[in-house]
């Protein structure tokens, strides 16, 4: 970790426990938006174990909002997951090939790659200061901040006022013990042995595979680098001893490579679980990815979820830290993340009941049943086409509900396309910046407001963004964008004001002539 040889600073805005994939992209984001802020984490170096490995197209979005382009660490991309059942055959298939809003639906990548990229994003801002070396001991609440305790190693203690704290402190977080949040319940806990394997260039499969054999379900996908990773499901009275011991891992890969060509670059006997915080938040503290909620690993969204966190977090704190917003916003994280998370978990629980059938007869009448349904297209839609993954539209939030209409809702993600704009190709959040955008679809957004409307918009951290077609516009205008393949338009039938977040959630639209109307409503719901 970068800066080690630096002092702990007295006072920040804010403190971020925990320095893993999730607290660094909060960092970063918190980084981009000028924030003063503090990471610490006990280790100095990034741990070199694979862990998360799939990443899907929104995680993708926020991990370019955080300033990682597509080919800032390595990845593969996925056309398809299969599952394949012993008795029955192959019973469904999940299409991922393609890209939704400029990134592939799904890819594994390494995450040791991915977490130096984003601290060397990180390294970027003089308001982003990273200590390794450092343990969080307790904290203390009161109205404007917190002060917090922590611990060097050479046992020396250091304390530090924040005016908001973030646990990003992983599955076993500190800070969610310190505010009486531990994890209620524990909805099942499987062991299951995870084998990832190196030098399987030219050999490792190209898709993920879920082998769902009711004596051994085994998970199997390919990694960057000429990786590949098995998750083998252990059975009763198996033991950690058994399952790791060489010549038992070599029994189990025995399908797929000899035993004199394998080398094993990680072995360990996992515990999965689904579970969730009853609040993501208390006072001034935060918590997020693993810290608040836990995923089985059955969809690959375990970290996807915690990086949607800090998406929605990290502009929040800005606005209301630099005096835009009222705190009370803050309180829209909670409100709209929980609910997501726990969708997600309950799907990665329904695929594990797929996946993890408890003996034959439930294979066979479970994925025999999900084999005959894909003779109707609409059921073959369903799983084949991930319609059963929960849309990433909040239903209550930090935006101006919505009544149901076809384009994209309020509460749900602005789409994302290739655009030319002074003359550049480029991806059309590039243009959305960092700030609150106005984005005129079909139309020019300041055409329809007075320049004093122009200047209080501004003013709350606002901007302007046309998004049209090329012909008859200025070519090197900065705030115009050419939808290059029109999607962009598509999506809406009519010329309309979409009033877009930071964290690229829709907070408000309508017809341009309800210009000032849509903005007065967005500012109330900041200020109010």
């Amino acid at each position: 970790m970068h800066n080690n040889n630096q002092a702990v600073p007295e006072s920040v805005d804010v403190l971020v426990i925990g320095n893993g994939p999730v607290g660094a992209t909060l960092a970063a984001l918190l980084g981009r938006y000028g924030v003063d802020t503090l990471v610490v984490d006990k280790a100095h170096e990034v741990l070199l174990m694979p862990r998360a490995i799939a990443l899907d197209n929104e995680a993708l979005r926020i991990l370019q909002l955080a300033g990682l382009a597509e080919d800032a660490f390595d990845t593969v991309v996925i056309p398809h997951v299969k599952m394949h059942c012993p008795i029955v055959g192959q019973f469904g298939q999940a299409n991922t090939h393609g890209r939704i809003d400029g990134h592939p639906k799904l890819v594994t990548f390494y995450q040791p790659d991915l977490e130096q990229a984003m601290r060397r994003q990180a390294q970027r801002f003089a308001n982003l200061r990273c200590l390794g070396g450092l343990e969080l001991l307790e904290f203390v609440q009161d109205e404007t901040g917190a002060s917090a305790t922590l611990l060097d190693e050479n046992g020396e203690h250091h304390q530090v006022r924040c005016k908001y704290l973030v646990g990003a402190d992983g599955a076993s977080s500190k800070v969610r013990g310190l505010i009486g949040q531990e994890f209620a319940g524990q909805s099942y806990a499987e062991d299951w042995l995870i084998v990832d394997a190196g030098a399987r260039e030219g050999h490792a499969i190209d898709h993920v595979e879920f082998l769902c054999d009711h004596r051994r379900p085994t998970p199997h996908m390919p990694a960057p680098g000429g990786r590949e990773r098995w998750e083998f499901m252990l059975r009763p009275g198996e033991t950690r001893q058994q399952m790791e011991d060489p010549a038992q891992i070599c029994q189990l890969l025995a399908p797929w490579i000899e035993p004199q060509q394998l080398s094993i670059e990680r072995k360990a006997v996992y515990r999965f679980h689904a579970r969730c915080c009853d609040s993501f938040q208390q006072g001034r503290v935060f918590l997020v990815g693993d810290a608040a909620h836990i995923t089985p690993p059955f969809v690959g969204q375990g970290l996807v979820a915690g990086l949607r966190d800090v998406a929605n977090l990290a502009w929040k704190l800005c606005w209301v830290l630099q005096g835009r917003a009222k705190a009370q916003i803050l309180d829209s994280y909670d409100e709209e993340r929980r609910p997501h998370a726990r969708e997600m978990i309950d799907l990665a629980r329904l695929m594990g009941s797929l996946v993890m059938p408890r003996n034959a007869l439930v294979a066979a009448l479970v994925h025999g049943l999900m084999k005959t349904l894909r003779i109707i297209p609409a059921a073959r839609r369903y799983f084949d086409e991930l319609d059963i993954k929960p849309k990433h539209r909040y239903a209550r939030g930090l935006f101006v509900g919505s009544r149901g209409r076809r384009a994209p809702q309020n509460g749900a993600l602005f789409p994302q396309a290739w655009v030319r704009s002074a003359g550049q190709v480029r991806l059309s959040d590039e243009l959305l910046g960092d700030r609150l955008q106005l984005v005129g679809l079909g139309t020019d957004p300041r055409r329809w407001l007075s320049s004093s409307e122009q200047a209080r918009w501004q003013e709350l951290g606002g901007d302007f963004l046309q998004i049209g077609y090329g012909y008859g516009q200025a070519a090197g205008a900065g705030d115009f964008a050419d939808s290059l393949d029109g999607s962009l338009l598509q999506a809406w039938s009519r010329p309309t004001l979409a009033v877009v977040r930071p964290d690229r959630i829709i907070m408000h639209q309508g017809a341009p002539q309800q210009a000032a109307e849509l903005l007065r409503q967005c500012e109330a719901l900041l200020r109010a």
